[in-house]
């Protein structure tokens, strides 16, 4: 399994977390605590790299 770096913006505001992945077009989540939102954005950015790879995107 490759391993690859890409930035993350985590953003805190009244309602919890948000975070985005700005290399990948649409990937971002949202969570209440710091470390769910660190476990939601590595889970979102998987499934939109696995997403791109089975719709033959590079």
């Amino acid at each position: 399994m490759n391993k690859f770096t890409l930035p993350v913006i985590i953003e805190k505001d009244e309602d919890g977390y948000f975070a985005s992945c700005p290399s990948l077009q649409g990937c971002y989540t949202q969570g209440d605590t710091y470390e769910e939102i660190l476990e939601n954005i590595k889970d979102a950015i998987s499934l939109h790299i696995k997403d791109r790879l089975l719709s033959g995107e590079e």
